[in-house]
């Protein structure tokens, strides 16, 4: 199959699961999920790196830095699937923020299960080596605490990117699943069982 999505549903396909980040349970275990990586990425790598004297080296300036660089960086996220998505798809994207989500998505098209897979990973993999040099190239433990409450946050919002990743790699492994992909909300679709 050299086809990486339909302009419509094929006949003899299902709804069978759907990821929605507005429905407010989803928000809630994402939400818990991101807080409870993030929080354990920077508690195991600061007792590796131990930075010294927080009132001391406090720096808001730095602070607001970050901050910024995590602002710019959601942005950048989605435009990273975005861009996954328009190169395999050449499709029109929708971009959106709401109170739970900032989302890219391909709401007129169903993707097959491999386009899906790799515009779910591209920002994973990419700001993963990003952020991850910062931490190994930075000298000072303070620096290298900035990077990595970047890397923690980036990998913490990759949480909905990485379930569903975690959906499509052993749940739904048929290469023929589709998945429409509003953004917001994803619904899988797989052919039936003709008996």
């Amino acid at each position: 199959m050299n086809r990486n999505y339909e302009l419509a549903l094929p006949e003899g396909y299902a709804p069978a699961y759907t990821v929605d980040a507005k429905n407010k349970k989803t928000t809630v275990l994402m939400n818990l999920a991101a807080v409870l990586i993030t929080s354990s990425i920077i508690g195991a790598v600061a007792t590796v790196i131990r930075p010294r004297g927080f009132i001391e080296n406090f720096n808001p300036l730095k602070w607001f830095a970050v901050a910024a660089a995590l602002l710019v960086y959601t942005v950048l996220h989605e435009l990273t699937h975005g861009a996954a998505y328009k190169i395999l798809t050449k499709q029109k994207l929708t971009f959106g923020v709401s109170f739970t989500v900032a989302f890219c998505g391909v709401p007129q098209i169903f993707v097959y299960r491999r386009a899906a897979l790799i515009s779910l990973l591209a920002p994973f993999t990419v700001f993963t080596l990003v952020f991850g040099v910062a931490v190994l190239l930075l000298q000072d433990a303070w620096d290298k605490m900035y990077a990595l409450f970047l890397l923690a946050s980036h990998i913490g919002g990759c949480v909905g990117d990485l379930y569903d990743t975690f959906l499509f790699v052993f749940r739904f492994r048929d290469p023929t699943a589709l998945v429409n992909d509003t953004g917001p909300k994803q619904t899988i679709f797989i052919k039936c069982n003709k008996s």
